[in-house]
């Protein structure tokens, strides 16, 4: 979900020091565009809730064990749907509680 610890800016930010702390940020690659998620153990798919998912948005994944690289390897992992609020990942349906992604949302 979002890091609380990237600053927002009001519609009508007036500050020009908060303008230019966000978007010097923003040049230095810290987006407030990731999480990660697990992929449901015994499950061929896994809802992911992220508030800045939306139906065009592209979401890109990152493996972040051994089993979730696997997965990719596999190519048995996509997403399959993407919906207001949350996207829908599907994946191979076995016992293992450790494919762990990181994620990336761009509206």
């Amino acid at each position: 979900m979002a890091d609380a610890n990237f600053k927002r800016l009001p519609t009508e930010a007036t500050n020009a020091r908060e303008v230019s702390q966000v978007v010097n940020n923003i040049l230095d690659g810290k987006l407030n565009s990731t999480g990660t998620f697990t992929c449901a153990a015994s499950a061929t798919s896994t809802t992911v809730t992220d508030f800045r998912a939306g139906p065009t948005s592209v979401i890109l994944l990152m493996p972040t064990t051994a089993n979730a690289a696997a997965e990719q390897g596999n190519g048995t992992i996509f997403v399959s749907a993407r919906n207001k609020q949350s996207f829908v990942v599907t994946h191979a349906n076995n016992s293992q509680v450790d494919r762990t992604f990181g994620y990336i949302v761009i509206a």
